[in-house]
């Protein structure tokens, strides 16, 4: 399935101004793009961040700063609720995770305390403020789904989460289902498919991986055999996902909804790689496949059609415009001094 690009409906025009928006992993790929939009919005954010990182800094735009930062973990429960309750919090958006699959399998634990207790801290800390928080917007994602008998994904299949990640995902999506239909709460959640972007500094992750490789003039190493398929959409399509269904949450006939993000245009390993590499000019750097990957869905995409009918957004920007701007990003960072971290020879998926 196929539709336009850039035709979504935008935020709205000063919803956001003055509102007090608690943001979970704010200093994280997908945190600083949405505290972005918020503040060029005229949101007041109140940025959640356990560690400090390369994605935050007024180097290079100082709009992806909180205007207010508190330091703690999502397994804190009481800093969790003195923050949303002290800074008078009315929006939620937990996007905080522990989000590495690898990290999850080596440690299902730290990820289940982060991923799983971390949600349900967010969302008993709403609950107990009573009717302060009027709109929370709960990330999970497609991994929740696991594998499945047919594709693509859409909302109405289970939720089969097998794997340590994507268990944790599934979980999530329960939980926050749960405080809706048990206690009300005004909340709903976003699946989206593998984001990518400028300021995702986990090279570990296949974009900027390879983008560092493309920029270095270095082959990409893959430890996948390459054909796994997956959705791949920019994370500025996913930040205005996100904040479109919280303005669409004004209706209270949306809480408890889940919906699914995606471009609809899956695309396998390989195919995405030569995609990256032809953005960056190195179509002659032929990847060395490993073909060691473990514990990965082979194959996973989403239907949009629900979020295209009832929160009126799609995809803003195709592949290829994503994949320039997401180089060009990655270039001006080398050019302001930035660094690679996790710099190494370690593969890509």
């Amino acid at each position: 399935m196929s539709h336009q690009f850039g035709t979504a409906a935008k935020p709205q025009p000063g919803f956001w101004s003055g509102k007090r928006v608690f943001v979970t992993g704010a200093s994280g790929f997908l945190g600083c793009w949405t505290v972005k939009e918020l503040n060029l919005g005229g949101a007041i954010t109140i940025g959640y961040v356990r560690d400090g990182g390369h994605h935050l800094s007024r180097r290079d735009d100082p709009e992806i700063e909180p205007h207010f930062t508190v330091h703690g973990s999502l397994e804190d429960y009481e800093t969790v609720l003195r923050a949303i309750n002290e800074y008078e919090a009315d929006s939620v958006l937990h996007l905080g995770a522990q989000p590495i699959v690898g990290v999850a399998n080596r440690n299902p634990r730290s990820t289940f305390e982060a991923n799983v207790r971390g949600t349900w801290n967010v969302l008993e800390a709403c609950r107990e403020l009573g009717g302060q928080v009027k709109r929370i917007v709960v990330a999970s994602s497609d991994k929740a789904y696991g594998v499945a008998a047919r594709l693509p994904y859409d909302e109405t299949m289970p939720l089969n989460g097998n794997h340590p990640y994507d268990a944790s995902k599934a979980c999530t999506d329960i939980i926050a289902q749960t405080y809706f239909h048990s206690y009300g709460l005004p909340v709903c959640v976003t699946r989206a498919g593998n984001f990518f972007g400028g300021r995702d500094l986990n090279f570990n992750r296949i974009v900027p991986g390879v983008a560092r490789w493309a920029i270095r003039g270095e082959q990409p190493v893959l430890r996948s055999d390459g054909s796994m398929i997956r959705d791949y959409i920019y994370v500025r399509d996913v930040v205005l996902g996100y904040l479109t269904l919280a303005e669409r949450m004004e209706d209270p006939a949306l809480h408890g909804h889940a919906f699914n993000l995606s471009t609809e245009q899956p695309l396998s390993v390989i195919a995405l790689v030569r995609r990256i590499l032809a953005a960056a000019g190195r179509e002659d750097l032929e990847p060395i496949i490993q073909g060691g990957a473990t514990n990965e869905i082979p194959e996973q995409h989403l239907s949009a059609a629900k979020a295209r009918s009832m929160l009126r957004w799609s995809p803003l920007w195709t592949l290829d415009k994503a994949l320039d701007e997401t180089l060009a990003w990655y270039r001006g960072w080398l050019g302001i001094g930035g660094r690679f971290p996790n710099d190494g020879t370690r593969p890509v998926n």
